[in-house]
């Protein structure tokens, strides 16, 4: 790992958005698309919004709107859960930093769409909480298999073990096994 990081240089993060509404929307926008089609398709949907995205602005959309700007009907199902639940309280996000990752975790898995690993990645690049360990993150799994030199991919099991010796930074851990998987090679 120390050889790794001297590669790949310091953790750096892109800035996290100002409202936690907007970006779990981005999250749930860019899952399971490439970098260029879920920006654009994410453009054209906060496009629709003359004022500030809100769940009530969201809830507000005309049918087929968010299908106009290219938004899949999982994603707007997802979006429009994610909306509806902020807006009647079943999910606030007023409250975020206060929480342990568990109970938000488990507060956002109630919204469509968003399962663990969305929550796990708006814990760490939006509240930058520095203890996240991903296990079922593939980047995460193949960097780490990469990085200790293994030929059978690392189980989410065996990696939460691996994990314990990098708390209380795991997320760091796992932002350099992502680097490790991007453009940082190793030697064999």
């Amino acid at each position: 790992m120390a050889e790794l990081i001297k590669r790949a240089g310091p953790m750096q993060l892109r800035n996290p958005l100002d409202d936690s509404f907007a970006a779990l929307i981005r999250s749930i926008m860019y899952q399971q698309l490439a970098g260029a089609a879920a920006t654009a398709i994410h453009g054209r949907f906060l496009k629709l919004f003359a004022e500030a995205l809100s769940p009530t602005a969201v809830l507000a959309l005309p049918v087929g709107a968010m299908r106009t700007a290219g938004v899949s009907g999982p994603k707007e199902a997802a979006i429009t859960d994610l909306a509806r639940k902020v807006a009647d309280g079943t999910v606030p996000l007023g409250d975020v930093d206060s929480l342990s990752d568990d109970e938000l975790v488990a507060r956002l898995v109630q919204v469509r769409g968003i399962g663990r690993w969305t929550a796990e990645m708006f814990l760490m690049f939006q509240l930058r909480r520095l203890d996240v360990w991903p296990v079922d993150d593939y980047g995460v799994r193949k960097g780490w298999t990469l990085t200790h030199g293994k030929r059978e991919m690392i189980a989410p099991r065996a990696l939460q073990a691996e994990g314990e010796k990098f708390r209380p930074y795991r997320s760091v851990a796992a932002w350099y096994c992502w680097r490790a998987v991007e453009n940082i090679v190793l030697p064999t």
